[in-house]
């Protein structure tokens, strides 16, 4: 009796560990903040000046501008453009609300290392003039102002 529940405990926790390493394996891989300079190129900055808003995805870590861009030849490229997290924009007055596909915005930022229509936005304009700071602190980008005492130093007058 005694070694037919030894089976029966050992079968169980056979199962028991097929199981985990089923549900170990199966798992999404969890997606990584990265720093700017390990994607985009300070060397590479871009700016687009007719560029029209086709998809904007709030979502973390980073939000997404997607945008169709006029080159000078007429022809037409859609680029991605990574932004701050939601959390991010919205404490910089950003909502779902400030972009609207079809609208014309200006967009400055930095191209991504592989050369992809990738990029790492820094300012957005805004059809009324507001211009707008996308990208996220602490990443390694070039930051969106001097702040006076903090990266420049004061100038007394």
């Amino acid at each position: 009796m005694k070694n037919q529940e030894f089976r029966s405990m050992q079968a169980k926790l056979t199962v028991g560990a097929v199981v985990v390493m089923i549900m170990l394996l199966s798992a999404p891989p969890l997606a990584a903040h990265h720093a700017f300079a390990s994607e985009f190129d300070s060397n590479k900055p871009v700016h687009f000046t007719d560029a029209t808003v086709t998809k904007v995805e709030f979502i973390n870590p980073h939000s997404w501008i997607h945008v169709d861009v006029k080159l000078p030849d007429g022809t037409v490229e859609n680029w991605a453009i990574e932004a701050g997290s939601p959390n991010i924009l919205l404490r910089r007055g950003i909502t779902r609300d400030t972009l609207k596909v079809g609208q014309k915005i200006v967009v400055d930022g930095y191209q991504s290392k592989d050369s992809t229509h990738r990029a790492n936005g820094r300012d957005l304009t805004l059809p009324n003039g507001q211009k707008l700071f996308l990208g996220a602190t602490g990443t390694g980008a070039p930051y969106e102002v001097q702040r006076p005492g903090v990266d420049t130093e004061k100038t007394e007058k």
